[in-house]
């Protein structure tokens, strides 16, 4: 998270038993308040698998008791959606209803099942054979800046009046990091970028962070020919493919043009839950183990 460390107040947490470490919750402080790290896509305590449920339920506490001597009312947790888990990791979700946490927000992924999948839509394929059509081409490069610079940013500033969450720099430095994990696929026509998606790969899933093409893209199916190409055959054996979301206003709104466009794929929604802790509930955990 180093190379964002300016634009946040640091205050993650290690929590020991008997001096060696058993838990982490990387986190920030912003307004009086602690937040499960809002660098990061997602959140909540990080434990490894020998932990059993007592324990994780003695780590949470010991967080909530030390915010709450610290003076900090509230910790706000967006939870690791099931699809990312290698084993199954509910046990925050579990904890905060029994310390009556409150659903602040809910988002819907995006994610298409591998053993589950279902036929593409007509307009899909159709997309796929205009891509086929129109000669279309798809490379992995190493290098983001073409995408970067032709593709995704006058996108999203047209558009959306906005920048990508990550720079040219920042993605840059993260592939130089995760070679292996984060992927760029680009779509030529001719030699000329015409569309591309980058991809952050990890045990269970393949997952698009940004998806964009240029204003022929409807025209060309270039994101359709891209994606089948995706989902066909270098993602093929993923357990899953996650677009992301399609969410506004906090998870309120659903843009609906783009939810239909996921929905062509076979993608269904799985949702990531965001809670808010009243940190000095950690005495409700006292009486749960029997």
């Amino acid at each position: 998270m180093e190379y964002h460390s300016d634009r946040f107040e640091d205050f993650s947490l290690m929590v020991f038993k008997d001096e060696k470490l058993v838990g982490v919750l990387p986190a920030n402080k912003r307004g009086g308040k602690v937040y499960s790290h809002e660098g990061l896509s997602y959140g909540g305590l990080v434990f490894n698998e020998k932990i059993k449920f007592n324990v994780v339920l003695l780590i949470f506490k010991s967080v909530l008791r030390y915010l709450d001597s610290s003076k900090i009312n509230e910790l706000h947790v967006k939870l690791l959606p099931s699809i990312y888990c290698k084993i199954p990791n509910d046990e925050l979700l579990y904890l905060a209803f029994l310390l009556e946490a409150q659903l602040s927000r809910r988002d819907a992924l995006a994610v298409i099942c591998s053993s589950q999948r279902i036929k593409y839509s007509k307009n899909r394929i159709e997309g796929k054979n205009r891509g086929l059509k129109n000669n279309l081409e798809i490379k992995e490069v190493l290098d983001f800046t073409a995408f970067w610079n032709t593709i995704l940013i006058p996108n999203l500033a047209n558009k959306h009046e906005a920048k990508p969450v990550h720079s040219l720099k920042e993605i840059t430095m993260l592939k130089h990091l995760f070679p292996k994990n984060i992927r760029q696929f680009n779509v030529y026509q001719n030699e000329e970028l015409v569309a591309g998606t980058t991809i952050f790969e990890s045990h269970n899933v393949a997952h698009s962070q940004y998806i964009s093409g240029n204003e022929n893209k409807n025209v060309l199916g270039s994101l359709d020919f891209l994606h089948m190409h995706l989902l066909d055959e270098v993602f093929a054996d993923k357990n899953y493919f996650d677009f992301g979301i399609s969410n506004e206003n906090k998870g309120r709104n659903v843009n609906e043009g783009l939810q239909y466009w996921k929905e062509g794929f076979g993608a269904r929604i799985i949702a990531q839950d965001f809670y808010t802790f009243e940190t000095n509930n950690f005495s409700k955990l006292d009486t749960v183990m029997l």
